[in-house]
């Protein structure tokens, strides 16, 4: 994917690398390594200007772990930027909530699978 990973925001990828939130943690460690279904996921990948917390190359899918800084004006005029541009560039994103990861990580996985089956449908 051209403008992908940018090398002036790589110290901020590696930043968000090593100091994600408890959430992003376990969500990696469902999907690294191909353990959701054998597709491959990378985490914290630039877009244009944009960071994404997980992508799928193969399935054009992006994830958006949001906490409580998503929830205030800036956050959410900030990520629907982000989410304009990046379905602009035939990226699909889908968020969920922090607690949502937290309390219900069966829903979210299946919320994820069903996103992955309907890339591979074309749908």
């Amino acid at each position: 994917m051209q403008n992908s990973n940018k090398k002036d925001l790589k110290k901020i990828r590696q930043h968000l690398r090593s100091n994600g939130t408890a959430a992003e943690a376990v969500l990696w460690n469902a999907l690294k390594g191909r353990r959701l279904d054998g597709w491959k996921w990378r985490r914290q990948f630039s877009v244009g200007d944009f960071i994404l917390d997980f992508y799928c190359p193969e399935a054009k899918l992006a994830i958006e772990l949001d906490g409580q800084p998503h929830y205030t004006i800036d956050g959410i005029i900030s990520d629907d930027i982000k989410t304009e541009y990046l379905e602009e560039t035939g990226i699909k994103v889908i968020r969920f909530e922090n607690r949502m990861l937290r309390e219900m990580p069966d829903i979210v996985l299946a919320k994820i699978r069903s996103e992955l089956t309907n890339s591979q449908l074309g749908l």
